[in-house]
């Protein structure tokens, strides 16, 4: 057994947890961060996946340094399409079409969203915490903790003690050290899964994103460096188990059923996962001298892709906080302290979360008399700019002079 003392201890060597690592260590330079992560090193490697990253998130990424190392990999969305069909359905009418482009604050256009590959972003921030000698240690779960007045002690796997004045939970949404603390969820499932896999399409997608709302879920097609494209395809629960560990000649039919044949012949790339889809809100973000953040304080469906740029917002609330307390030389792991994060974030993923669950609940049907009231609205928005130009800000995650520094490009 090794004995070992810092000053934050952070669970969780995902993007979350690694930006909220950097973020902190990056404007305060004597605190001492240990990551620690359950998986086996270089597992992050394998990951397929991309993720959308929205303009507030990659503020914050170029704020930190990262975004130089990220941007050769990154697709920007140039146009976002909406439709809402049934599967067969020979055409699917287009009921939202949005510029994909905001202001920057010089009078000029960017688009409010890129598409990353999970491993380009995770390698940038890993080499940020390399030259910031923060300390990452694989296959390291937190099999326990003490708190006492002024730290917490943490027992990993090994053995190892690790005692911090703050542990900050970023593993994931069946947060192992969320139960431990005892903190209660407001959780339920959609019955739903998440099929992810990417494919490549015959023409170019021109930087354009769709998504076709069908009577089993939300199937986003996300346009991906070069002729490829990320899908995340929502099914009933029963329908993609079958689908992901079926026959590849029955997913490839049924895929080509839903993507269409717009960029011509198409080809699944890599493998294919499905995730189990549902809400997860934690009642508190923070106790004394434990904080959660990313998918451990909040779970929300795919439906707006906003979960991981929630997560970034949480990231860049906690960071400040922190940072902020430790320049007026006030314990950073104190329960008065922790709560200004609680505060900062609770009240916007509450909203996000409850938006996520009505969006679903409306689109993912095919009743008739709900289905004219939506598309009405869909057709209601297409026709008013200021209402589109709004929602678009929205997922850009533009907050205005509330929101964290971070997200505004701005040190802390």
């Amino acid at each position: 057994m090794t004995k070992h003392q810092v000053d934050i201890l952070i669970a969780g060597a995902g993007y979350v947890g690694l930006a909220t690592a950097v973020a902190i260590k990056k404007a305060a330079t004597h605190l001492n961060i240990m990551v620690v992560d359950a998986a086996p090193k270089n597992v992050w490697k394998n990951d397929q996946r991309a993720s959308a990253i929205a303009v507030a998130a990659e503020n914050m990424l170029d704020a930190l340094g990262a975004w130089d190392d990220i941007k050769p990999d990154a697709q920007p969305i140039n146009k976002m399409i909406v439709t809402d069909s049934d599967v067969n359905d020979p055409i699917r009418p287009i009921f939202l079409n949005f510029d994909g482009a905001v202001e920057d604050g010089n009078g000029e256009g960017r688009p409010f969203a890129h598409m990353i590959p999970n491993k380009s972003m995770i390698s940038a921030l890993r080499s940020l915490a390399d030259e910031l000698d923060i300390t990452i240690r694989q296959s390291s779960p937190v099999t326990g903790f003490e708190k006492s007045a002024a730290s917490v002690n943490v027992t990993l796997k090994s053995g190892d003690i690790v005692t911090a004045k703050l542990l900050i939970a970023a593993d994931g949404a069946r947060s192992n050290i969320r139960s431990m603390a005892k903190i209660r969820t407001m959780s339920w499932q959609y019955g739903q899964s998440g099929i992810v896999t990417t494919v490549a399409h015959e023409r170019p997608h021109n930087g354009q994103a769709e998504e076709h709302f069908l009577p089993s879920g939300p199937f986003a097609i996300l346009p991906l460096k070069g002729n490829r494209s990320s899908l995340v395809w929502t099914e009933t629960e029963e329908n993609a188990e079958k689908l992901v560990n079926g026959d590849d000649l029955v997913f490839e039919m049924e895929l080509e059923r839903r993507f269409g044949h717009r960029l011509g012949t198409i080809k699944q790339e890599g493998g294919r996962r499905a995730f189990p889809l549902g809400l997860t809100l934690a009642r508190e973000y923070v106790q004394d001298r434990v904080a959660l953040v990313g998918d451990a304080a909040h779970g929300i469906h795919p439906i707006a892709g906003q979960g991981l740029n929630l997560g970034f917002k949480g990231a860049a609330a906690l960071a400040q906080t922190i940072v902020e307390a430790d320049r007026l030389g006030m314990d950073i792991g104190a329960l008065d302290v922790l709560e200004r994060y609680q505060l900062w974030r609770r009240f916007d993923t509450v909203q996000m979360g409850v938006t996520t669950d009505i969006l679903n609940r409306m689109f993912s049907n095919d009743i008739t008399p709900l289905r004219h009231l939506r598309d009405f609205g869909l057709g209601l928005v297409e026709r008013m700019p200021k209402l589109k130009s709004y929602f678009i800000e929205q997922a850009a995650g533009l907050q205005g002079e509330e929101g964290p520094k971070l997200l505004k490009g701005q040190p802390i």
